[in-house]
């Protein structure tokens, strides 16, 4: 959209030019002798973004927001008078509470580039706006369609640059940027940035630094004067990361449409107690659909839902549905394991480390699992024992975690979760043991707490990788201690298990999981009679038929799986009144 600026409104623009120099503010645009652009708006993708300070009157901004697609967010950016813009539509539009930031692109100066790992380049390939949208998805950022980027998206005006992981080729980052000098003929000589976003799975430091940085680098070529952002006022970790790296905030307002996008916005928190996010994924889903929420213990996840006279108390993804027999069987893994190989799912071979003999069970099998018979969370286990002393050392170890310990034969492959609500997986997922990659320089003991903020960060607090005996055999198996440097580039497991609460990472597979393995996850929730778990497999490849049943967990973490509708299915579970006859017709006949 572009227009001219008449004769009338130039004189305005000048005076305003004139007072906001007074105030000591630096001009979001230029007044020359020609006529410059008004009302300017670029499409991004996700959404429009309209250059406020091009737009003359506040009506016709407020006009240009009602004209919002239902599925994009819009963002009017370098509002001058946002009080005066939400005052015309209060029940509509809110002032975004979000802060801005500026890279004074002429004294930036880049950094000796030292990151490993990955490569910064621009999206190239359809495979790259699949993968940019998964990054989104994870995120909960609203996705680009594939029509955009390869038919709408103007590359003179908007940059989209990606992170590739040198050696899986997997993009682990993206950001976009916009020139506003091309974008709107003028009327603004700035840029900005938008949508930087790194995978929670990233194993590399540095990556969103290096895309900020790369932006910065092409506007600054151009002749950019300076690049802004916009950044939630609590996300201090995204803060201090744009301080390091020379912005400064400055006095730029945006406003946005109350949408079902931005809710979690303009509605406020929704309550003070603060759950976990366990909790919190599926709380949210529920109060989107107008479901009442009670938080009952926010500490312990506690909550109860309540809809068309039904009321459900939960703990996380753990319902009232869920019997108390079931839940016994899935503490006691002796248990669990007897009852889903009577329903013919293949386990591996077990004994009692109180009743069997442990010495021949070794030589049978090789390599062992001690792991307590009951606890969650990969508390107490120890995996790939292959000496006598080292089995009785793991025994010690799981009786501070349970008196009943089992020694079970250690399966060789890749642990798969696949989460099984009403008796229909929803989602799958490869998990995989934390691990830290050299950089020549630091020890292993800085590597493991450097990722482990960085898991601890992208899970809300809930990932971190545990330094303990376990950690420490596992690291003495490949040669090396807490103190050693790590050769630059090696990858190193610093644990055997891959549960997410000890720093493991988890990748969705559901889409290619092979039948026989959904048939067993469900089949062995039929058995314990749990309409809401995640069974553990131990497999070769997740699309393969091959594999055995590890364990089921009562209380799967729902936020875990995204980009599946794991929450969705949930609450679908709990009150399927709550949904749209369509779509529980459509969910009916898929699943019939």
């Amino acid at each position: 959209m572009s227009e001219k600026v008449s004769s009338r409104t130039k004189g305005a623009m000048e005076h305003r030019l004139k007072r906001m120099r007074s105030h000591g503010m630096k001009p979001e645009y230029r007044v020359e002798e020609t006529d410059l652009p008004v009302n300017q708006i670029v499409d991004c993708g996700w959404g429009r973004l309209l250059f406020g300070n091009t737009f003359e009157e506040p009506q016709d901004l407020v006009d240009a927001l009602r004209d919002e697609r239902p599925d994009r967010r819009d963002i009017a950016f370098y509002v001058r008078d946002p009080h005066v813009v939400v005052g015309l539509a209060p029940q509509e539009l809110f002032l975004d509470p979000s802060h801005t930031y500026r890279l004074n692109l002429s004294t930036y100066r880049a950094a000796k580039d030292q990151r490993k790992g990955f490569t910064v380049r621009r999206l190239s390939s359809r495979m790259d706006a699949e993968q940019i949208n998964a990054l989104y998805a994870s995120r909960g950022m609203v996705p680009v369609s594939e029509d955009y980027f390869w038919s709408d998206l103007n590359p003179r005006e908007v940059t989209v640059l990606v992170a590739e992981e040198e050696e899986t080729g997997q993009i682990v980052g993206s950001a976009m940027g916009v020139d506003h000098q091309r974008a709107t003929d003028g009327a603004d000589l700035g840029s900005s940035l938008w949508c930087l976003v790194v995978s929670p799975q990233a194993r590399f430091p540095g990556i969103g630094e290096a895309l900020v940085r790369r932006l910065a680098e092409v506007f600054q070529a151009r002749g950019n004067p300076h690049m802004d952002l916009s950044v939630m006022h609590d996300n201090e970790q995204a803060i201090a990361l744009y301080e390091k790296l020379g912005f400064e905030r400055v006095p730029v307002f945006t406003v946005k449409m109350k949408n079902p996008i931005n809710e979690a916005l303009f509605a406020g928190p929704a309550t003070e107690e603060k759950l976990n996010p366990y909790a919190t994924l599926i709380v949210n889903e529920a109060r989107r659909r107008g479901i009442r929420t009670e938080i009952i213990d926010a500490e312990g996840g506690f909550f109860r839902l309540s809809h068309g006279g039904r009321s459900v108390r939960c703990r996380e993804s753990l319902s009232e549905f869920t019997s108390a027999v079931a839940m016994s069987i899935c503490d006691d893994k002796a248990t669990t394991r007897r009852i889903v190989n009577a329903a013919g799912v293949s386990v591996p071979d077990q004994i009692s480390a109180d009743h069997g003999d442990r010495e021949a069970f070794l030589a049978r099998h090789r390599s062992v699992v001690v792991k307590p018979a009951r606890g969650e969370q990969g508390k107490g286990i120890s995996i790939g024992l292959t000496e006598i002393e080292d089995v009785e050392a793991a025994i010690k170890a799981a009786r501070t975690y349970s008196n009943d310990v089992l020694v079970e034969e250690c399966v060789e492959g890749q642990d798969l979760r696949l989460v099984v609500i009403d008796y229909r997986v929803v989602a799958a997922a490869i998990r995989r043991p934390a691990e830290i990659i050299g950089d020549g320089r630091s020890s292993i003991e800085n590597l493991i707490a450097s990722q482990s903020r960085r898991r601890a960060a992208a899970t809300g607090g809930e990932s971190r990788i545990v330094v303990d005996e376990e950690a420490e055999r596992c690291l003495a198996a490949a040669g090396f201690t807490l103190s050693d440097l790590l050769p630059e580039g090696q990858r190193l497991a610093v644990r055997r298990t891959a549960n997410l609460h000890t720093g493991g990472t988890i990748h969705d597979v559901t889409g290619e999981t092979h039948h026989t393995l959904i048939e067993a996850a469900i089949r062995a929730a039929k058995a314990i009679q749990i309409p809401v778990t995640g069974i553990d497999l131990m497999v070769k490849d997740p699309r393969q038929p091959e594999y055995r049943f590890i364990e089921a967990n009562e209380r799967p973490g729902l936020a875990n799986h995204e980009p599946q509708p794991t929450a969705e299915r949930f609450v679908d579970f709990l009150f399927p009144l709550s949904m749209p006859k369509a779509v529980r017709d459509t969910l009916n006949r898929e699943y019939s």
